[in-house]
């Protein structure tokens, strides 16, 4: 575990709640927080999640199934295109109410390329987002069956769905396979382009298009036809003779829709190239892109010990002389100084109860937790207040403490080393020494050191996370090493 860890995201904002010019995050480091926070998610809330998911896609093809029924004299590309429009609901659902959708899940391949995420962890993050988006598009098979929905338009609804269900399963196997990734390519790529905005209509907008897209074109989405076949199967089976004899069809002509033939010759070929379309090629081809582009940034420990240069801090003076530091400051670490029991507050938690929590507890920030401990961000009473101030102090805002924490935070493990610590929170060096690439003094050097150390400030956190092996272990304030130095010379 290094000693300066980046919890990426979104905005951000010092730990102490003092806004920073930095611009915002990249689509891609905002994926890489989209996928971790899919894989550490509570495993009855991903997979509560899932179950919603599968339902808001499996009601988006009921509505593509309605709105392409009885276009037959209509021109085939603009009914594709009506009926894909029609299935944007369902990722607007997904993405705009909440859910775990398997197919932009396989995101989390960025957070796992990232090592932030185990292996274990991510296929079982997978596994269960499947099987929870396989109930949630069950249980909507049993409510639209039970509706009888197939007899709306005389029958010509439960026909239509049908003749889709079972040209499904006559594409080969490599056909499948590719038509999963060229799908899950577009799924993701739109959920992508929803990292751009915080906007819910803004989303919406952005969504459709791609999801129109692979509709219309007849890409293979393995969420959906966990919906879809299973529906072609039960009319197939569960309709009355009648119902057949009225479309002058028969049961029999849709005898190859069965459970064994969907699974092996559509269900596996369609799912493995979902994975590779949206984890692969979207996912890992931004991370080996952003991966090429960008040097490997160096831990805190490592960034603290460049600064003993001769023109170190504690090595220069206006008379000359180099003063000692002292021992005791010189051998204190993070853990000696750190609250091993600093106030957390859960992600889950509302805009309200964090600001009643931060406030009860006489605290201006806090670390946000994950239920295994991990770190997943910093939240500050400003945050909540900034956003309470926008809506107008109304009562029912929904966001929650997720939504507005700082997640882009520093961290120091417990083996640093307080004096260099205390450097960085309260040290500017390239305002106190300026030079340029080739280390040649530049600007500012006919003002004397004191004059630049006045103006050396840092703008730096007061509070630092401390992390160890990915686990929060305490924090460590400026207050605390202030007592600490008072206590060392008796103040």
């Amino acid at each position: 575990m290094t000693s300066q860890q980046k919890v990426s995201a979104i905005p951000l904002v010092t730990a102490n709640g003092v806004e920073n010019k930095k611009p915002m995050l990249s689509l891609y480091q905002q994926a890489e927080t989209y996928g971790q926070s899919k894989v550490v998610k509570a495993v009855w809330q991903s997979f509560g999640l899932a179950a919603f998911a599968g339902a808001f896609i499996a009601l988006a093809f009921v509505f593509y199934i309605t709105v392409t029924t009885g276009s037959s004299t209509s021109p085939w590309g603009m009914v594709r295109l009506v009926g894909g429009l029609a299935f944007s609901l369902g990722l607007m659902l997904v993405v705009i109410c909440g859910g775990e959708l398997f197919t932009s899940t396989v995101l989390s391949s960025v957070a796992w390329a990232q090592k932030q995420v185990s292996t274990s962890e991510l296929l079982k993050c997978w596994l269960r987002v499947y099987l929870g988006n396989l109930l949630g598009a069950l249980l909507m098979l049993a409510l639209i069956m039970s509706a009888r929905m197939y007899e709306l338009d005389g029958g010509r609804w439960g026909l239509n769905a049908l003749n889709i269900a079972q040209h499904k399963l006559h594409h080969g196997w490599l056909q499948a396979f590719v038509l999963g990734v060229l799908c899950n390519m577009l799924v993701c790529l739109g959920v992508w382009m929803t990292f751009a905005s915080r906007d819910a209509l803004t989303k919406a907008i952005l969504l459709m298009l791609p999801v129109a897209m692979f509709v219309s074109s007849g890409f293979e989405h393995s969420i959906a036809n966990l919906f879809m076949v299973p529906l072609g199967i039960s009319i197939q089976h569960l309709a009355s003779p009648e119902f057949f004899a009225s479309l002058g069809v028969t049961a029999g002509q849709y005898s190859d829709l069965t459970i064994k033939h969907f699974i092996f010759n559509n269900l596996i070929p369609v799912t493995l190239g979902n994975i590779v379309g949206g984890g692969a090629f979207v996912g890992l081809g931004y991370w080996l892109i952003e991966h090429a582009a960008k040097p490997e940034q160096q831990p805190l420990a490592k960034c603290l010990t460049q600064l003993n240069s001769p023109t170190h801090l504690y090595s220069v003076s206006s008379s000359g002389e180099q003063p000692k530091m002292p021992k005791t400051i010189q051998k204190l670490r993070v853990q000696d100084l750190m609250d091993p029991k600093p106030m957390t507050i859960s992600p889950e938690l509302s805009v309200y109860a964090g600001l009643k929590q931060l406030t009860d507890e006489k605290s201006r920030n806090a670390a946000v937790l994950d239920d295994k401990q991990r770190l997943l961000g910093f939240v500050s009473q400003q945050d909540l207040l900034r956003r309470l101030w926008s809506e107008e102090f109304a009562r029912g805002v929904s966001d929650k403490v997720s939504d507005l924490m700082q997640t882009e935070v520093l961290t120091v493990s417990p083996q640093d080393s307080v004096s260099e610590l205390i450097e960085l929170m309260v040290v500017d060096r390239s305002k106190l020494f300026p030079v340029n690439d080739s280390g040649i003094l530049t600007g500012n050097t006919y003002k004397s050191y004191e004059e630049r150390l006045r103006f050396a400030s840092a703008s730096k956190p007061s509070v630092f996370p401390v992390v160890d092996k990915g686990v929060l272990c305490g924090v460590i304030t400026r207050e605390a090493i202030a007592q600490k130095v008072c206590d060392i010379y008796k103040m």
